[in-house]
């Protein structure tokens, strides 16, 4: 019931993470952070770790998209 969670809030941050990679929209990722954080902590305690892996991707699409904007654009 975890994994489907966590795989729910990552495909969720995922649709947020391409919204933010939209030109002066890549300052919403800061806010929307937390979704696949969240979801990967809910991956972690569930017995399967593809809802965790996806939700690391997510963080790692999200964590690029800030650092090629320099945090803000």
């Amino acid at each position: 019931m975890l994994n489907i969670v966590s795989i729910l809030l990552g495909l969720l941050g995922l649709v947020l993470a391409v919204v933010g990679l939209i030109p002066l929209f890549g300052w919403t990722n800061w806010i929307w952070l937390i979704v696949p954080v969240i979801g990967a902590g809910l991956g972690q305690l569930s017995s399967s770790h593809k809802g965790r892996n996806l939700n690391l991707f997510v963080i790692a699409v999200m964590v690029v998209r800030l650092l090629l904007g320099g945090g803000i654009i």
